[in-house]
C-alpha cells in the first residue's frame, strides 16, 4: 500500500454550526475531523461533523481550500456526505469489502491532515451507542488514532475499508487500551443513490425518543434527556432504568432500541416501564422522527 498517494484523497473537514442548532450543546458549533474522496466531488465523512452545519470547508493535503455543501447524513449508519463546490482535483479511494477483513488484518487509519496509525483489526461485533445508534457489526482497531473522526480506514490493497467514529476503551489483559470504532464501508452502497438524489434514504425513519442511556449489567440507564425531546415531554429522567417496552422485557441497550424501533413508525406511542428511586412506573412517550429537530442544510 502506498501510504502517500492515499492521503491525498483524504481531506480535512471543517464545520461551523449554528447557535441554536439542536446538537450545538452538545456536539459543539465548531467541528473537525475528516472526509474521504470516493467519486469526483464526493467526500464521505462520520455524519455528526456536518449535522446542521451552514459553513463547511475542506483543506487539501496540498492546502487547497474549497467550499462544500452537507448533502446528508443517514442517522442509522451515522455516515455523512458532502459535495465539493470546487475542483478538488483528487482521485477517489476504492471501496474494499469490510465483511472480508479478519481479526488481526493490518489496516491503516488516516486523518486529512496527513497523520496515519499503522493498526490491526482487534474485533468486529455489535455496537449500541448511547444516542440511539447501532451498528450490527462495527470494526474496532487498535492502536487509536488521535484525530478519529471521519478518518479512512484502509486495508493492505489500499481500498476503504471505513470511516473512523469513536475513541474507546477495551479490556485486553486486564489493561485498559485505547481502541477506534469505525463504522464498515459495506453499509454505505445500499444507501449510496438514495443519499446522493434525495439526501435520505427512501424508507420510513426510525422512531426515536432523545434519551441518552448506558448499559450496565444488562440494565438500560438513562443518563439524560434532550431539552424538548419526546423523552423530555413524557417526563423520562437521569437516573430512570427502562425495564420494558410494551410488554417485552429490554434485555441491554442494544435490545432496547430494537424494540423501540419494532414499536411503530416515528410518530408511534411507546409505553415504557421505568424504575425510579425503587418504584415502577409506566411512561407513554410519543416517538419522533429525529431529523424534525435538526436544521436543515442550505446550499453555500
Amino acid at each position: 500500500m502506498n501510504v502517500d498517494t492515499i492521503l491525498r484523497s483524504i481531506v480535512a473537514v471543517r464545520t461551523s454550526i449554528p447557535d441554536d442548532a439542536f446538537t450545538a450543546e452538545t456536539l459543539g458549533t465548531r467541528r473537525e475531523g475528516s472526509g474521504v474522496v470516493i467519486r469526483s466531488g464526493l467526500v464521505l465523512t462520520i455524519g455528526y461533523l456536518i449535522t446542521e452545519a451552514d459553513e463547511v470547508w475542506l483543506t487539501t493535503s496540498d492546502g487547497r481550500v474549497v467550499a462544500a455543501h452537507p448533502l446528508a447524513y443517514d442517522q442509522e449508519t451515522g455516515f455523512g456526505l458532502l459535495q465539493a463546490l470546487g475542483d478538488l482535483g483528487l482521485p477517489a479511494v476504492e471501496l474494499g469489502d469490510a465483511s472480508k477483513a479478519g481479526l488481526g488484518d493490518p489496516v491503516v487509519l488516516a486523518d486529512g491532515i496527513g497523520q496515519f496509525v499503522e493498526a490491526n483489526i482487534v474485533a468486529k461485533q455489535e455496537f449500541a451507542g448511547y444516542w440511539e445508534y447501532l451498528l450490527d457489526e462495527a470494526i474496532f482497531t487498535t492502536p487509536a488514532h488521535p484525530s478519529w473522526g471521519g478518518a479512512a480506514l484502509i486495508d493492505a490493497d489500499g481500498k476503504l475499508l471505513g470511516i473512523g467514529s469513536l475513541r474507546l476503551q477495551m479490556s485486553q489483559g486486564g489493561d485498559a487500551v485505547d481502541i477506534n470504532m469505525i463504522v464498515p464501508i459495506n453499509l454505505l452502497a445500499p444507501i449510496l443513490d438514495d443519499l446522493m438524489t434525495r439526501g435520505s434514504v427512501n424508507k420510513p425513519p426510525r422512531p426515536w425518543l432523545g434519551a441518552f442511556s448506558a448499559e450496565s449489567n444488562g440494565d438500560v440507564i438513562v443518563m439524560s434527556v434532550a431539552d424538548g425531546s419526546p423523552a423530555a415531554e413524557a417526563g423520562l429522567r437521569w437516573g430512570d432504568i427502562i425495564s420494558e417496552i410494551r410488554d417485552g422485557e429490554v434485555d441491554g441497550l442494544a435490545d432496547f432500541y430494537r424494540k423501540v424501533w419494532s414499536s411503530g413508525p416515528a410518530g408511534a406511542e411507546i409505553p415504557m416501564r421505568v424504575v425510579r428511586d425503587g418504584r415502577e412506573a409506566w411512561l407513554r412517550i410519543r416517538s419522533a422522527d429525529r431529523n424534525a429537530f435538526l436544521k436543515k442544510p442550505q446550499l453555500q
